[in-house]
């Protein structure tokens, strides 16, 4: 049995953040991987050619503190994303080439439906208190609602509609009629708002660090060192008065506390022993993940650059649904980013591989070129079939959730702690969400020992 100050469950970056800011502190860890890989809902894979592509969570943006303190502590730099060209919208069939966020190229009719309803969610963004969307005056009400009710009822264009579920829902990798449009309006303000987490310049994704997000989490694995311990699911917490016993397929650890830092839906599938309080216990039953595919299609060069177009693309529907240029920081060679999300993702997923990559590579043709039809490679990664992810990058809240159990979010159960983005009040559902999760916990177990041992933290309990 491994006995340390505080057991971590969970290797994505809120697990890791944790565990560096409490070894920091000067306590030990042990941290528990289920797979048999660090980096959770982030994933780098470095190619033969000493090329990477992120086949999870890539993109930074402006006000991402807490994941830009990461790389500057180890020292990652950041690129931007490229955008010297122009983007792309298929609607109905027709191709809009545009600058900016709107492409009023387009009808009239539907540039100024989508202009307004972002504007409209703007505004009701300012109204979300952060760390309690549950309070805002109208919580009660938005809650009931679901984000395909407000589109409904608020965008009249067909087009603009489509546009907006696509763009919106897209996020949560779910339909617009599953999520709750206070959870939408909380997360899309935890951001800054609808320009920040639509936006690629300025935007959330402005920019990537130099060697992928494994960059980022390589060097806090190095420093942890033997703490981190892969293919140890965990199955059982046992909690008593003096600390917690935590059983893995391989391992037993005994801490003084635990950071559980899985997705939500995830969580649930440890047994609890006692078993949480029930708002806890219902929250992980009620918040799941969606279903995502990103496919990375790489060309010997972005033959798009040339074409005049930034690679940005998005066409409701199509299989592949968000196209974005991921290129390394050399340009070389070409990598186009293939998101795919919700219902659109669990039917393709369902499809033979062969029948599913001629559907994408149809798709990016159509917009792109032959060319597009011809790749140097292709890679695929289906989150929705990861065991240990559960789904999309972001666990939702359906309606009713955040007024009935929001409040369990980060509250900790005896001596068990939660990390995880989706419990960030602040960019939740980003890498810097988890981050800033990561802290959080570990502040709060440093808090409690320093608070058990009356103030001496050379004692712990």
């Amino acid at each position: 049995m491994t006995d340390v100050d505080c057991c971590v469950i969970g290797g994505g970056f809120a697990g890791l953040t944790a565990a560096l800011r409490l070894k920091q502190a000067g306590r030990t860890v042990a941290l528990l991987e289920a797979r048999d890989r660090l980096g959770g809902r982030t994933f780098t894979e470095t190619r033969a050619d000493g090329s990477w592509i992120d086949r999870g969570g890539a993109w930074i943006g402006p006000g991402q503190d807490r994941i830009q303190a990461l790389m500057t502590e180890f020292g990652v730099g950041s690129y931007k994303q490229y955008v010297d060209g122009e983007a792309m919208m298929v609607v109905e069939g027709k191709q809009y080439r545009y600058h900016g966020t709107i492409p009023w190229s387009m009808s009239p009719w539907v540039a100024m439906n989508l202009g307004a309803a972002l504007l409209d969610l703007g505004h009701l963004c300012k109204t979300i208190p952060l760390a309690a969307p549950w309070t805002a005056e109208q919580a009660d009400r938005w809650d009931r609602l679901t984000l395909a009710h407000w589109l409904n009822t608020h965008v009249v264009s067909k087009a603009a509609h489509e546009l907006l579920e696509t763009a919106i829902a897209g996020a949560y990798t779910s339909a617009g009629s599953e999520v709750s449009l206070l959870f939408v309006l909380h997360q899309m303000a935890s951001g800054g708002g609808p320009a920040f987490v639509l936006g690629i310049e300025d935007g959330a994704q402005d920019s990537r660090p130099i060697g992928g997000m494994g960059a980022i989490y390589g060097p806090m694995a190095a420093e942890l060192g033997d703490s981190i311990h892969l293919s140890r699911p965990v199955r059982d917490i046992h909690q008593d008065d003096d600390g917690v016993t935590v059983h893995s397929d391989r391992d037993t650890v005994r801490a003084r506390r635990a950071i559980v830092a899985v997705p939500l839906a995830i969580a649930s599938h440890i047994h609890y022993h006692p078993m949480l309080p029930v708002d806890r216990s219902f929250l992980h039953q009620r918040m799941p993940s969606g279903a995502i595919l990103k496919t990375s299609v790489i060309y010997d060069e972005p033959f798009w650059r040339s074409d005049g177009l930034t690679g940005q693309s998005v066409e409701p529907g199509s299989p592949a649904t968000v196209t974005i240029d991921a290129c390394t920081d050399t340009g070389s060679p070409g990598v186009l980013c293939v998101i795919t999300e919700g219902p659109i993702a669990r039917r393709i997923g369902r499809l033979d591989p062969a029948d599913r990559r001629n559907e994408i590579l149809d798709a990016l043709a159509e917009r792109f070129g032959d060319r597009a039809r011809t790749p140097a490679d292709y890679v695929e990664q289906d989150w929705s079939t990861e065991r240990y992810s559960g789904g999309g990058m972001l666990s939702h809240a359906p309606p009713g959730v955040l007024t009935e159990f929001g409040h369990a979010l980060r509250e900790h159960c005896g001596r068990i702690h939660w990390a995880g983005t989706e419990s960030s009040s602040v960019m939740c559902g980003w890498v810097d969400g988890a981050v800033r999760s990561g802290e959080r916990a570990a502040a709060e177990v440093l808090e409690h020992d320093t608070v058990a041992a009356g103030g001496d933290r050379s004692v712990r309990s």
